[in-house]
């Protein structure tokens, strides 16, 4: 396994990372979530991410359970404040109210004294920015949080936010969690010069595309039962098209002549982006973690990349 600085800090992170997100807690039942961590650490991925709103709380409770055997200084966790936590006014956003009763929360449930990172899980139009950063500020001075970080924040919500952090004095954002994958570019247009200019590294979620990166979805073919497009609760549909299978076939006949797996192609083009800080990656089993952990430290040649650009860029022009 490879690791890479978070951003312009310190602080180094495995290539690879696990998510929690539509896992743990939900229809993984909680052994196989805990396997799946200790497969993750076994191969030296020391990041992990979950957030108090991934099942209430009880992706938080499974992920905390499960590292507890493991020095503290081994890892690096991540969790997030925003969403929608209870049913009162203040249970959900970013006001100085809801992250400092969430950060504290999340710490119980998580079983431990801090997080290493603590993101914004979403921007939010309802609160200043400067609010935000205070309490988030505030909760590193106690020492409950020792990296800020965003999800899926624009380029000018970045920019404003570093902009307001530098005049107060008060701690910036080093690191972004965006959605960025072979079929979903959009954060090389503006976020990433952005997050560079400014020190902000990318933990990517998604990098498979919720799967379809995989090959287990063949165009004419009925969805696998046991697969994330098969769950009630979750739209593929945007994504899992008629162009984007083709394109995936088109993928596999470049990722065999590199002996690599689909999936294993698609991290290390990602992994190419030396913004890129850490793909997050989901997991329902040990096995699938071992495969796509194989992804660190492989360098795509120019020609290659070149290939699974021409690939990516037909008739895809809408995702750059």
């Amino acid at each position: 396994m490879q690791y890479r600085h978070l951003g312009n800090t310190g602080l180094k992170v495995s290539e690879i990372s696990l998510g929690s997100w539509l896992t743990y807690g939900g229809y993984v039942e909680e052994k196989n979530a805990e396997a799946s961590i200790d497969k993750a650490y076994d191969l030296g991925i020391n990041f992990f991410d979950t957030a108090n709103v991934y099942m209430r709380g009880e992706a938080e409770k499974i992920v905390g359970k499960a590292l507890r055997k493991y020095p503290r200084n081994s890892y690096v966790l991540a969790t997030k404040v925003f969403g929608k936590m209870g049913d009162g006014p203040n249970d959900q956003g970013l006001s100085r109210k809801h992250i400092i009763e969430q950060c504290n929360a999340s710490l119980d449930r998580l079983g431990l004294d801090y997080v290493d990172v603590y993101y914004c899980h979403r921007y939010h139009s309802d609160t200043p920015i400067e609010e935000t950063l205070r309490a988030l500020e505030d909760l590193v001075r106690q020492g409950k949080i020792l990296y800020i970080g965003v999800s899926e924040w624009t380029a000018e919500q970045m920019t404003e936010a570093v902009r307001i952090a530098d005049r107060k004095l008060l701690d910036r954002i080093v690191v972004n969690q965006p959605n960025y994958s072979m079929l979903h570019r959009y954060i090389e247009k503006e976020v990433i010069p952005v997050s560079e200019k400014n020190g902000i590294g990318q933990v990517v979620f998604s990098p498979l595309a919720q799967g379809v990166l995989t090959g287990k979805y063949k165009k004419g073919e009925a969805i696998p039962s046991d697969s994330r497009a098969a769950q009630k609760d979750l739209d593929l549909s945007r994504i899992l098209t008629e162009a984007n299978l083709e394109r995936v076939e088109a993928l596999k006949g470049i990722a065999a002549n590199e002996n690599l797996s689909i999936a294993q192609l698609a991290i290390a083009w990602i992994l190419r982006q030396d913004n890129v800080s850490s793909a997050l990656i989901g997991a329902s089993r040990p096995e699938q973690i071992e495969e796509n952990a194989k992804a660190s430290g492989i360098s795509l040649s120019q020609e290659t990349l070149a290939k699974v650009e021409d690939i990516l860029a037909h008739d895809n022009s809408h995702n750059k």
